[in-house]
């Protein structure tokens, strides 16, 4: 067998090796994921996430409203401890002061957290395609709706079970009502806003963008 006889087999057993290597690619390739409809447990997770920086907004809010009128920048915080603690956490000494406003800013941003899941569900539901104008008001009546929720479905009877005292409610009856709802319009308006850091983007690979 001559030189050019010998370079055309191995041409042609290459060939052939690049076509079995493709075939046996194209049958172990599993294909990507893709949701078939609404992707709850992303934008779950996701409203999870961003519940954090909705806390941080509303939190910063009520220290700025706080020190303008004269009280405690974290009056809020010291306000929603009295849940466990009562009135007694108003005359705390210092240093156990300073101890359970820290404890007490970390739960009131975990509990944003939390939060964050039905704002994000509502927004990534039905405002996902719409424009900021639909969420913010979407955020608006998600946001009033949990506190409506909370202050006057939950804490309006729990609190005064929990602590024992039946003749008071610290927490609905100490912050004003349209700070409460303030509070969480921050909330919700912030979700909003940061809305397209949470966005399902499919992944692709590069050869799916070409």
């Amino acid at each position: 067998m001559d030189t050019n006889a010998k370079k055309s087999d191995l041409a042609e057993l290459k060939q052939r090796v690049a076509d079995l290597e493709a075939q046996i690619a194209s049958e172990t390739e599993y294909p990507a994921f893709r949701p078939t409809g609404y992707y709850t447990a992303y934008y779950a997770t996701t409203g999870f996430i961003l519940g954090i920086f909705g806390a941080m907004a509303s939190l910063l809010f009520n220290v700025v409203g706080a020190v303008l009128t004269g009280r405690h920048p974290l009056e809020l915080i010291r306000t929603y401890l009295t849940f466990p603690l009562g009135d007694q956490v108003f005359a705390l000494p210092e240093a156990q002061n300073g101890l359970m406003l820290a404890i007490g800013c970390c739960l009131y941003l975990g509990t944003g957290m939390l939060l964050g899941i039905p704002v994000y569900l509502a927004l990534s539901r039905w405002g996902a395609s719409k424009s900021m104008g639909t969420k913010l008001v979407i955020a608006t009546i998600v946001s009033l709706l949990i506190w409506v929720i909370n202050f006057y479905g939950i804490l309006s009877w729990l609190q005064p079970a929990v602590i024992d005292m039946s003749e008071e409610n610290l927490i609905v009856n100490r912050v004003p009502p349209w700070v409460a709802a303030a509070t969480h319009l921050v909330f919700g308006w912030t979700l909003a806003l940061i809305y397209p850091l949470g966005e399902y983007v499919p992944y692709q690979r590069v050869s799916e963008r070409q």
